[in-house]
């Protein structure tokens, strides 16, 4: 088993191949700070990598087997194929080569408690709310998040050995490698098919991380999903379960929401203690993430009162229902969601949150081939609160198109349910139509893991761009 002392420096010169990865620049960002020489490569230059350098790491734009040079650990982000020359050089070498998993795991037993949050859907909404709440607090967690929140600056708060907060993915069973004293898991969801096998395969996986917790850690979950009675069986540590559904621990009772969307709730704490709850996030799928939040912080023994007071501050992180701006009227909108699920609960939290009677575009850039194919049929029925859809061309991601799937048949099988999709492979076409069609009051949502963000960006810096040309003229 791989065992990584963060103050011991048994590995002066830490290489990582993939280093502009959010959780990747994490990583590196924490052992920079702790002294390590760090040297990275990506395939692009990004905002990520410029901190990186400004900080003193090495960072190159390619891959080179002679980037390597010097390293005594090689730590690569799953991404990474086989082939990669600098892996193949690392392991030719003998120089000691490890997964981004395996080194988080082993880096989260530095710590005296590890908060690790764990789901299908709302890791890296539920990890920023806990540091929202927390930042204000006596805890004061490293922190490693899978987003950019305003908060901490970023995506990487350094802060004492007491805690680390953590997301942890399930994708290829990473999470059987981290044994956290406090376990959250969120949800279980289909998804990641191009390497579990099928439903049950997830559960179990699930089942064997909650396993894994030793008798005086803490397992919370999500009591309403159908799967968490199963992980509960198998886990030893303690059991604290949160919902709405369902007799929990932390529940949500007495749900409203405001003319904005934002959701307000009676936070009930095991039938004896009763507190009211302001969000300034929409959606009811975040009520779901701030019991979560709410319980890990109270069980570490942050006050309620407090709670309260910072949770009620947190509006949200990059990239998850951030709005981005107005462009003549037009609210311009971007989230994260690349599974039908979280499709689904964006669409009609930004149904339930507008009151005006302009149209709802949603432009969706499916993310990988294999999800894409997988689940189209669940993505088939994701897009009934939108009153058109745009599909962009597939975002490979870490695969290759293999010419099984296309966007074109994701909006076949969209139009057989609401005849609302069409395709328009390019980001450029995509924005010439919106030019064309949004008007005052409308809404564009963009939507997906890759970069749909960018046409967002680009409306917004195109009418920045044209308001300036006017002024000058």
């Amino acid at each position: 088993m791989f065992e990584f002392d963060l103050n011991g420096h048994e590995y002066e010169h830490v290489h990582f191949i993939g280093i502009g990865g959010i959780s990747m620049s994490g990583l590196a960002e924490i052992l920079i700070s702790t002294g390590y020489n760090i040297s990275g490569t990506d395939s692009k230059d990004s905002p990520i990598i410029k901190r990186l350098r400004n900080l003193g790491a090495n960072i190159y734009i390619g891959h080179n087997r002679e980037n390597i040079t010097g390293a005594d650990l090689i730590i690569y982000t799953d991404a990474i194929s086989p082939d990669n020359e600098e892996l193949v050089a690392a392991l030719e070498s003998n120089i000691p080569t490890i997964d981004r998993a395996t080194f988080l795991g082993a880096l989260m037993n530095n710590y005296k408690n590890s908060i690790a949050v764990s789901g299908t859907h709302g890791k890296t909404t539920t990890t920023s709310m806990i540091a929202t709440i927390t930042n204000h607090g006596t805890l004061d967690p490293t922190i490693l998040l899978g987003g950019k929140l305003d908060e901490i600056g970023g995506n990487v708060k350094l802060g004492s050995m007491d805690y680390i907060l953590t997301e942890a993915c399930e994708y290829r069973a990473n999470i059987l490698k981290y044994f956290p004293t406090m376990a959250i898991i969120l949800n279980i969801d289909e998804d990641h098919l191009d390497y579990f096998k099928d439903m049950n395969h997830i559960v179990n996986t699930f089942a064997k991380y909650a396993s894994n917790l030793k008798s005086d850690g803490y397992l919370i979950i999500n009591h309403d999903d159908v799967h968490s009675e199963y992980v509960i069986k198998n886990a030893k540590s303690k059991v604290i379960t949160f919902g709405i559904d369902s007799d929990c621990d932390y529940s949500a009772e007495n749900i409203s929401y405001s003319k904005e969307g934002y959701s307000s709730f009676i936070l009930n704490i095991r039938d004896r203690e009763r507190w009211p709850i302001t969000l300034q996030v929409i959606g009811k799928h975040n009520i779901y993430n701030a019991l979560a939040s709410i319980a890990a912080a109270h069980i570490y023994g942050v006050p309620i009162e407090d709670i309260i007071e910072n949770i009620s501050k947190y509006t949200g992180v990059h990239r998850r229902l951030e709005l981005k701006g107005y462009v003549n009227g037009t609210k311009i909108i971007d989230d994260y969601a690349h599974h039908p699920t979280e499709i689904k609960a964006t669409l009609e939290a930004v149904k339930n949150s507008y009151n005006g009677n302009g149209k709802i575009y949603c432009i969706f850039q499916p993310h990988t081939f294999t999800r894409t194919k997988i689940l189209l049929d669940s993505f088939s029925e994701s897009f009934t609160n939108a009153s058109e859809v745009i599909i962009t061309d597939i975002y490979a991601a870490r695969e290759y198109d293999n010419g099984e799937i296309h966007s074109k048949n994701l909006v076949d099988a969209i139009n057989k349910k609401t005849s609302n999709a069409m395709y328009i492979p390019t980001f450029k076409e995509a924005e010439d139509y919106l030019i064309h069609h949004m008007e005052s009051n409308d809404i564009v949502l963009t939507m997906g893991a890759g970069n749909v963000y960018l046409i967002g960006e680009n409306l917004l810096n195109s009418t920045s761009e044209n308001n300036q040309e006017k002024a000058a003229v």
